[in-house]
């Protein structure tokens, strides 16, 4: 972990609007399925898509990242026609609110470009274009960010694909490559994602975030993804129920390593660690210029 980070300045172009992420921000999961890994945040009906929407705005969240398909270890695969309804109530209630972008967690081409059409702003693809090898051709034309996570294999087979020969120069290579192809394809706004929990051990998961730092080297924002997964349940012993704590803690830490996104469960308390980091930042002075 470096305490002496660069104070990097990132932003993009949404829609015409400049998003910055000078301050880190917070990104809200809003599940539309039926069998995502934590319980509490399956929203199906109309009614709890929309509270659930009310009260992450109303808590700070500064992007709202959709998802209508599970991608937890074995979920079930549906087709691009389910996905695409269980997204469009949430997609609806989004419509036109102000003051919030919205991404689509989603790793195929017809779902991502429904979802652009229909008021999404930014893609969050957990293949980063391997799945669906329209899917970088759709978000360009859309002139849409991209967010790139590392996986190896499909939401399906993951578990078996934890093999590497060095995590850290894998993973960066993997990234380099993606990076590439996104860039030919068009597409300058992009993220990275280290998918912790896809393709990876629990000593793995911990093994690269502690080399988070050594990513700044690609000069994007980072986007860290870890609400209340198995790393955090497996090494406590607890239930993903009681991994509000321990989601907290690697929060400040991916913060104290550059991450610039947190994509979280429980927006409220994502908020404040970051208002707690910028105060570090401010008082402490860790940032190097």
């Amino acid at each position: 972990m470096n305490l002496s980070l660069e104070d990097k300045h990132f932003s993009w172009n949404i829609a015409g609007n400049l998003f910055t992420m000078d301050v880190p921000k917070v990104m809200g999961i809003v599940n539309c399925t039926p069998d995502s890994f934590y319980s509490e945040s399956r929203k199906l009906d109309k009614d709890a898509i929309e509270k659930q929407i009310e009260k992450q705005l109303k808590e700070g969240a500064n992007i709202l990242d959709v998802g209508g398909y599970s991608s937890r270890p074995d979920a079930d695969h549906i087709s691009e026609n389910e996905e695409i309804d269980r997204i469009s109530v949430a997609l609806e209630l989004l419509k036109d609110t102000p003051n919030c972008f919205v991404s689509i967690d989603s790793f195929r081409s017809k779902v991502a470009a429904h979802a652009l059409q229909n008021g999404a702003h930014i893609v969050n693809d957990i293949s980063a274009g391997l799945i669906d090898e329209n899917m970088f051709k759709t978000i360009s034309k859309f002139n849409a960010p991209a967010i790139l996570m590392h996986m190896k294999g499909s939401p399906q087979t993951m578990k078996t694909e934890t093999i590497y020969k060095n995590l850290f120069q894998d993973v960066a290579l993997y990234f380099s490559e993606r990076i590439a192809a996104a860039r030919n394809a068009g597409i300058t706004d992009l993220a990275i994602d280290f998918g912790f929990g896809f393709s990876k051990t629990r000593e793995q998961n911990f093994e690269l975030f502690g080399n988070l730092s050594n990513f700044q080297v690609f000069d994007l924002p980072m986007l860290v993804g870890v609400s209340r997964k198995s790393m955090i349940t497996k090494t406590l012993a607890i239930k993903t129920e009681e991994a509000l704590n321990g989601t907290t803690a690697l929060h400040m830490a991916a913060l104290l390593s550059g991450a610039k996104i947190l994509r979280v469960h429980d927006v409220k308390e994502a908020v404040e660690t970051v208002r707690l980091f910028e105060e570090i930042g401010r008082n402490g002075k860790f940032y190097k210029n």
